[in-house]
């Protein structure tokens, strides 16, 4: 999963077996209370106070880690199709499930998350995100088995497909948010630069952060506070837009914030933050990218939302959103923001408050290869997932001690 430092326009090209984060690292006015976006500037690792632990290795292509509530064990979704679990930490062999016959795998394409009903323990339901092998998304949901280590694979009911016009900017996130509200985010449907201008159109589900309510309705209902739930002409799941690829969002629920990593074109990688319950936010592409006008001659900034922080090539390939820390086992890091970029396998954290970035800083650790995603149990424990199939857990140094 190499991938150059530099992304091109296009990659209409590029073969569909070239692994995930390649392809992402090829493709690549501010809101009320938003002060102008962070640039991280360049600079040597200088803080200590974390290590990384190895928890499992030998799995394929990782890209998504998370846990029901209350549960000890972590699940881990496999790109190619399957959800594996560590209990007491050790990898099962058999996998939660395997849909690796319905999974179109390959570049951005394959089985991309997993998320659990709050309910889970009650209801048994979860929730996956995945290409098909016609190349569209397929939300769908499943049922855990008496065997509450394997799914009952043909529990399936499709919950929402969306057509995939190219083969990258999948999107592919699914959670659950503080409103037990599904959130799905969805790129803007692939090539480079977004043809289509899917970005900016409320008329389809491409380039959006989507709100969907799983608990009413077959397959779902559209829950009060939609933007554009009454509007004609316009999808009334849409949270958000103005999205390229979002490749991985969180909640901060102690903060009640959300957080988007939005992967770049050319130049600039991502980060926007803004209130949990602000519905109708507009992220910018493709009129931005980061904070910069994409199309100089096209660009009305006027109802953008900016990031809050961004970085450009020179630091990175494609950003590798992750989480805010509320675990137990590092006191002192609660409430930072942790991050990664898939090429420069760096991990760094910020905290985010009063609409500023603070304390961002980069960690003196091994450098990660090919991060592909973060995860949290539910203890609120980070993980960091990488494409060579290792899982590490983010973890006080000996002496428990921030760098400062």
């Amino acid at each position: 999963m190499n991938a150059p430092a530099r992304r091109v326009r296009s990659r209409v090209a590029l073969a569909l077996a070239v692994p995930l984060a390649a392809y992402f690292a090829l493709s690549g006015s501010s809101a009320p209370g938003h002060a102008a976006p962070g640039r991280a500037a360049p600079y040597p690792p200088s803080a200590t106070g974390l290590a990384l632990e190895a928890v499992v290795s030998g799995l394929e292509s990782p890209v998504h880690l998370a846990s029901p509530p209350g549960d000890p064990r972590l699940f881990i979704v496999e790109q190619r199709g399957r959800i594996r679990v560590v209990q007491n930490g050790l990898l099962l062999l058999d996998p939660f499930l395997d849909i690796t016959s319905r999974v179109g795998y390959g570049g951005e394409r394959g089985l991309l998350s997993v998320a659990f009903h709050p309910r889970y323990g009650a209801n048994g339901f979860f929730f996956v995100n995945y290409t098909d092998r016609k190349g569209d998304t397929r939300v769908e949901r499943y049922h855990v088995s008496g065997d509450r280590n394997r799914a009952d694979a043909a529990s399936a009911h499709l919950v929402l497909r969306v057509d995939q016009p190219y083969a990258n900017h999948n999107g592919g996130h699914i959670l659950f948010g503080p409103d037990s509200m599904l959130y799905i985010g969805m790129g803007d449907g692939g090539s480079g630069g977004d043809p289509h201008g899917n970005g900016q159109d409320r008329g389809t589900l491409l380039g959006k952060l989507l709100r969907i309510d799983v608990d009413h309705g077959d397959p779902y209902a559209i829950p009060a506070g939609n933007p554009f739930a009454t509007e004609r002409g316009m999808r009334p799941e849409i949270w958000a837009w103005g999205l390229r690829n979002p490749w991985r969002l969180c909640f901060d629920r102690a903060a009640g914030l959300i957080y988007i990593a939005d992967v770049g074109q050319n130049e600039w990688e991502e980060i926007d933050i803004a209130p949990a319950r602000s519905p109708g936010l507009n992220y910018g592409w493709n009129v931005m990218e980061g904070a910069h006008c994409f199309r100089p001659a096209k660009c009305d900034r006027r109802g953008l939302t900016l990031p809050v922080l961004e970085y450009d090539h020179g630091q990175g390939c494609s950003v590798t959103g992750g989480l805010v820390y509320r675990g137990r086992r590092i006191p002192w890091a609660a409430g930072l923001y942790f991050l990664s970029d898939y090429c420069s396998g760096w991990i760094w954290s910020f905290r985010y408050a009063n609409g500023a970035v603070t304390e961002h800083k980069e960690w003196r650790l091994p450098k990660v290869k090919s991060v592909t995603s973060f995860g949290e149990d539910a203890e609120g424990e980070i993980y960091v997932l990488s494409q060579n199939g290792s899982v590490q857990r983010i973890a006080a140094a000996p002496g428990d001690a921030p760098g400062r």
